[in-house]
This record gives C-alpha cells, sequence and structure tokens, in this order.
C-alpha cells in the first residue's frame, strides 16, 4: 500500500465585491435590513443608499454615520453624533 500524498494547502475565500465605487475608498460604516443597504463615507461626506438595487448617493453634512434604524418599510433613520437623522434630511449628491 503506497502512502498518503499531502493534500495541497486550501485556498482562503474570495470575500465579496464592493457594491459602491471604488474611488470612495473604504466606508467607515455599513450595513443593511430590510433590502436596504448603505456605507458611509466621512472623508467624501457620502452615504450611499441601495435599495432594490438602485444606488443613490446622499450628502451627510456634518453627520458621521454609524448605524441604521428601520421599522417596518419605512424611511430609515441614521444614528450620527447629532443623535437621529432621517433620510429625508439629506441631500441628494451627484
Amino acid at each position: 500500500m503506497e502512502p498518503m500524498k499531502p493534500m495541497a494547502p486550501i485556498k482562503p475565500m474570495k470575500g465579496a465585491e464592493p457594491w459602491w465605487p471604488k474611488d470612495l475608498g473604504q466606508p467607515s460604516s455599513s450595513g443593511g435590513s430590510n433590502g436596504l443597504r448603505y456605507a458611509f463615507f466621512p472623508d467624501k461626506h457620502r452615504l450611499l443608499i441601495d435599495k432594490d438595487g438602485k444606488t443613490t448617493s446622499y450628502d451627510s453634512g456634518d453627520h458621521e454615520i454609524s448605524g441604521v434604524q428601520q421599522s417596518g418599510g419605512g424611511m430609515p433613520s441614521f444614528t450620527s453624533q447629532n443623535g437621529t437623522v432621517a433620510l429625508d434630511e439629506l441631500k441628494k449628491a451627484d
């Protein structure tokens, strides 16, 4: 009987590709719930929202977004250093 040959090393799994444009870099916070994803880029003052495959960019102003709050199917709100900010309080960016 021939001895067993060593197995080839297992290659690490490749992570998921980011859904936001690469020129924004890495978000300081991101997450999602109920079919909505968000990513916040403080250096660019941008909050990106992806809902049902449509991505919209918002100017976050002086808000440092750190989390999302969404109840039911309503408008999401975000946690910032200034308290809670509703998405409709932010201006859409180009």
